[in-house]
C-alpha cells in the first residue's frame, strides 16, 4: 500500500470519528463508551479486513475509550461498595 493510500485512509477515518464520535473525556455514561469501543471496534475490523491498514489514531482511540470505560466502572463499583 501507498503511503497516499495510507494518507487518505488516515484522514477518512479522521472524518469518520470527528463526525460520528465524541471525545473520550466528553462521554459520562458507562452506555455510551460501551457503544463507542463496539463500533470503534467494528471500524478497526472493517479497515483491517478491506484495506490491511488500520491508522494508529484508530488504536490510540480505542485505548483512550477503554481507559475512560474502565476508570468509570472502578468509579460506579467505589460508589456501589463504599461504606
Amino acid at each position: 500500500m501507498s503511503t497516499y493510500e495510507k494518507k487518505k485512509i488516515d484522514n477518512d477515518f479522521k472524518k469518520f470519528t470527528s463526525l460520528n464520535f465524541e471525545m473520550p473525556k466528553k462521554c459520562k455514561s458507562l452506555g455510551q463508551l460501551q457503544y463507542y469501543v463496539r463500533e470503534l471496534t467494528q471500524k478497526i475490523k472493517e479497515l483491517k479486513s478491506r484495506f490491511n491498514y488500520v491508522p494508529d489514531k484508530a488504536f490510540t482511540l480505542l485505548t483512550e475509550y477503554n481507559q475512560m470505560l474502565n476508570n468509570l466502572i472502578f468509579k460506579n463499583y467505589q460508589e456501589v461498595y463504599s461504606y
